[in-house]
């Protein structure tokens, strides 16, 4: 990952986006995670099921308080103008709100635009990937 962000820490580059929305997650920023989405971002909870806009927004207090730490290992970007897609792996691995160890992962499949203030912004957010 490169160190270039802007001083409110919006990626430059794409393939920055995952390692500052797994930094945010784990540092439990909701202004910073909302920051790295599109107003109208689309979020998949799990495959047929989606948040946007408003109630996605509304949802990043319970995501981040429910969840264990995230740890992520960018496989591709294919940047073309001002759109992205983003291939991911994550892992999230630690001890879960009952106090027992959770460990899940995944690929995750994500759409990226790059806004007219230069900063990348997650579009779609897809962390179930092809399943």
């Amino acid at each position: 990952m490169s160190d270039i962000r802007n001083g409110d820490g919006l990626p430059v580059d794409p393939a920055d986006l995952p390692y500052v929305f797994a930094d945010a997650f784990n540092a439990q920023d909701i202004e910073l995670l909302d920051a790295l989405f599109e107003p109208e971002a689309m979020h998949v909870v799990r495959p047929g099921q989606t948040s946007s806009g408003a109630r996605r927004r509304a949802l990043l207090p319970t995501v981040v308080r429910d969840r264990i730490p995230i740890t992520v290992a960018l496989r591709q970007v294919y940047a073309v103008g001002d759109t992205a897609l983003l291939i991911n792996d994550y892992v999230h691995d630690g001890v879960g709100p009952d106090g027992a160890h959770v460990h899940s992962e995944g690929t995750a499949t994500d759409i990226a635009r790059r806004g007219a203030d230069g900063y990348w912004r997650y579009l779609i957010s897809n962390p179930s990937g092809t399943a």
